[in-house]
């Protein structure tokens, strides 16, 4: 029988559904050994990064809850064939160890450089998920000069980005609608110290309760050009997406003039989760861009 969900009932939901594709999503990881990894100390933690392939440094920072593996297992082989993959795992994430250190954009970001300078890595083009699409905006606002291109996916830079409906979702969540999940397999997986999976969960509740605005004048400052890439049922505010694509420099009549250097996708019957299991379509759209001179 089709369950129907009501009520309180549809935060609970929207995780369990984005559960199963996570689980889905994270069987096909096939990234392989890197070519390096190990901690960063920076901003009094420590920061786990992996590096796969040699070229052009690319730097991919993955959504809220996941790991480098259930994120960017399936894009990672085919990236790593023609550039330097750096892959990082925020504060608390994967195998960087929880810490009591408040979780918060700017300081995520600050990690990002941290990690960067360890590796000698001057620029970047970064790719940020989600959550780390959010970072990657804080980055290249905070310090422009280290990003060449930049890739959102499914990201916003403010809480009204997102639907109403995804941040009521935010404000409804529960550390025991991720008990036993696949979320928590992964963790216990990697984790340093697998007793802090509750506390992890408490901290970042309190982090997606937070709204957040790095500010429309901000954005129509960046310089790097911009590829958005989102879902057309992905959780984001499309109007929203639009008014940012314009403070890029985008939705401009190009018949009548020069094309954007920045570049919106929108992937028809996506939503947020399903949307990074498309690899063949991603791939497409960065190879695309990031060629692009």
């Amino acid at each position: 029988m089709k369950r129907v969900f009501k009520g309180s009932d549809v935060p609970k939901a929207v995780l369990v559904v984005a559960m199963i594709f996570f689980t889905i999503f994270q069987s096909k990881g096939q990234q392989g050994k890197p070519a390096d990894s190990g901690y960063v100390p920076v901003n009094g933690i420590k920061v786990y990064y992996e590096v796969y392939g040699e070229g052009k440094p690319l730097v991919l920072l993955h959504g809220a809850f996941m790991t480098i593996e259930m994120n960017w297992g399936q894009l990672i082989p085919e990236l790593s064939k023609t550039r330097k993959v750096i892959a990082i795992e925020m504060q608390g994430h994967g195998h960087t160890p929880f810490s009591d250190r408040k979780i918060d954009l700017a300081t995520m970001a600050s990690d990002v450089e941290g990690v960067m300078d360890h590796l000698k890595v001057e620029s970047a083009d970064v790719v940020g998920y989600s959550m780390g699409g959010s970072v990657a905006y804080q980055l290249t606002i905070q310090s422009p000069k280290r990003v060449r291109k930049l890739v959102i996916i499914s990201s916003t830079y403010k809480s009204g980005g997102w639907l109403p409906q995804v941040n009521n979702a935010f404000k409804s969540m529960k550390p025991e609608y991720l008990a036993n999940s696949p979320l928590e397999t992964a963790y216990d997986a990697v984790a340093p110290d697998k007793t802090k999976w509750t506390k992890f969960l408490e901290q970042m509740i309190v982090f997606v309760q937070t709204p957040f605005d790095m500010g429309d004048a901000n954005i129509a400052k960046i310089t790097s050009p911009v590829l958005l890439i989102s879902g057309d049922n992905d959780g984001l505010d499309k109007i929203e997406l639009m008014k940012t694509y314009q403070l890029l420099g985008g939705g401009v009549p190009a018949d009548l003039g020069p094309m954007p250097k920045s570049h919106l996708a929108i992937v028809p019957s996506q939503g947020h989760v399903s949307l990074m299991m498309q690899t063949k379509t991603i791939l497409g759209y960065l190879d695309d861009f990031l060629k692009q001179t």
